[in-house]
């Protein structure tokens, strides 16, 4: 297990590019808590739920979220049809014992509300970066934007996890040109499960990476 506890914000490039299962892997993988600060769309509990039921998490290892809407768009406007404000000032770090992985609402640009956006908030909280890219045609273009755009407001990239079937020319060229590495490559899974992901996590030796990754960091 990994002595030094920190805590990490887990952003996609892009929407549906599977945060939420990359956030799963860390948070089971890390023995973690999990936190989504923001989630717009309840369907089936919503992200939390899902990474719940997936995990079979104990309650002390989610924490509940600051706000949650039930339409699924972007947490402006889904705080907007509840006549809620989503106040940057209520989105404080929690304090906790263990790894904390927090899972954004989307991806960097979108905003909370119609002056804020996630990557203002991810500045605010002064915590490392991972990023989630989809690992297929597209992926360099979301990918070194984001990079881009997180570098220019000095806040700390980890690393990237790539998410789906293995390409063989992608990851290189995203390590080459963006300067970060690929930390994980979760490929698709036919049934994702604790199991399956717990499979990956040791296949592809990520105690180790993160144990290095961490101790570099910092």
């Amino acid at each position: 297990m990994i002595t030094k506890k920190t805590k990490l914000i887990v952003c996609g490039t892009d929407t549906d590019v599977g945060k939420t299962i990359i956030s799963a892997l860390l948070v089971q993988g890390l023995q973690g808590v999990y936190w989504k600060p923001v989630q717009s769309g309840l369907e089936d509990g919503g992200d939390k739920g899902r990474v719940c039921q997936l995990l079979n998490l104990s309650p002390k290892r989610i924490i509940p979220e600051i706000y949650k809407f039930k339409a699924p768009v972007s947490p402006h406007w889904a705080a907007e049809k509840e006549e809620v404000l989503i106040d940057p000032k209520l989105l404080k770090i929690p304090l906790v014992n263990n790894h904390l992985i927090i899972e954004t609402a989307g991806g960097l640009m979108v905003p909370l509300n119609r002056q804020w956006l996630q990557i203002d908030q991810i500045e605010k909280w002064k915590l490392p970066v991972i990023l989630v890219a989809r690992s297929g045609l597209g992926t360099i273009n979301h990918t070194l934007l984001s990079i881009e755009a997180l570098k220019k407001r000095n806040i700390s990239i980890l690393g990237i996890i790539l998410n789906g079937l293995l390409h063989q020319d992608n990851p290189k060229t995203i390590e080459l040109l963006g300067g970060f590495p690929i930390i994980a490559q979760l490929p698709y899974l036919k049934e994702v499960t604790s199991k399956t992901l717990d499979l990956e996590w040791q296949r592809q030796g990520l105690s180790n990476t993160f144990e290095k990754l961490l101790l570099e960091f910092n």
